[in-house]
């Protein structure tokens, strides 16, 4: 992008991410002021709010989507201005600073209900998490080299680049004491708890008891229950069936998967108890997201 310029982001469900590999930007969104962002900084709004980048706070923004997009490989689009495009082909010698951006849109593998997702900050700066994770500024290295050398490839070495990108910087934001002493990210920063609360989430489906759980964190059932309650603020079983519902939402609302057999697979009994279940927890019936009202 030639300066001067201003994009606007809708909001969307998916997370959006953003790296400055050359030049700078201004970020807006409604729950921030202007923040200034230099090359090598990288940003994720987790929850994919609506926002402006621009290379001045006083530009008037227009919709990403007006932009003209040249197809580079599958779901990659080169995009510019006039005045960028204008200078690929040699007009211009004294043109205004270029901005070199990479921006995608990534899934994350949870449901939007999770207590990850709930508890992230609208934006997550890179940059500001530099010092906390070494991995970090190895990563942003690689994504300058790759936007900048223009090779076969690069596209997706940095989609690729992106996601490990982004899995970084939420890991060195959970590990950086974000939180208050309690809740999921206070779990989840304790080895022995957070070998627990992992296993829960791969496996849901698992007939999960005190027992079982106590076995992983190597504690008797009495203190295993009592930790668990303590730092993630219910009881394991009312956190079992919750990461239950979260698992059966994606299946029944991404994938179109039957509510009998999201039933079968989480271990209940009949449809009709999971059904209850699923409506005590997460608000509304099962059959609701197949019909495509929740």
């Amino acid at each position: 992008m030639r300066e001067p310029w201003a994009l606007a982001f809708p909001a969307q469900r998916d997370a959006r991410f953003h790296f400055v590999a050359r030049g700078e930007a201004w970020l807006w969104t409604p729950h921030m002021e202007w923040k200034h962002l230099r090359a090598g900084d990288a940003v994720l709004l987790p929850r994919g709010s609506m926002h402006v980048l621009a290379s001045a706070p006083d530009v008037p923004a227009i919709e990403i989507h007006a932009l003209a997009r040249q197809p580079v490989a599958d779901n990659l689009y080169l995009l510019g201005n006039g005045s960028a495009a204008a200078a690929v082909s040699g007009a211009g010698a004294q043109a205004a600073p270029e901005c070199v951006m990479f921006c995608g849109a990534m899934r994350f593998n949870l449901d939007p209900l999770h207590p990850l997702l709930a508890m992230m900050p609208e934006v997550m700066h890179a940059g500001a998490l530099v010092s906390r994770d070494p991995a970090v500024p190895v990563l942003l290295e690689a994504m300058e080299r790759e936007a900048e050398a223009d090779r076969i490839g690069s596209c997706g070495i940095l989609a690729r680049l992106a996601d490990v990108l982004a899995a970084s910087i939420i890991r060195a934001w959970v590990e950086c004491g974000c939180s208050d002493s309690t809740g999921w990210i206070a779990a989840v920063r304790r080895p022995k708890l957070g070998k627990v609360i992992a296993a829960i989430h791969v496996d849901p489906g698992r007939n999960w008891d005190v027992p079982s759980l106590a076995a992983i964190m190597g504690a008797s059932r009495s203190r295993f229950a009592g930790s668990f309650t303590r730092i993630v603020g219910e009881t394991p079983a009312r956190y079992v069936a919750k990461v239950k519902m979260f698992q059966a939402r994606r299946w029944i609302q991404r994938e179109g998967m039957r509510v009998a057999v999201a039933a079968e697979r989480l271990g209940y009994d009949s449809e009709a108890s999971f059904s209850r279940a699923f409506k005590r927890i997460m608000g509304v019936p099962p059959s609701a997201l197949r019909a495509g009202n929740a």
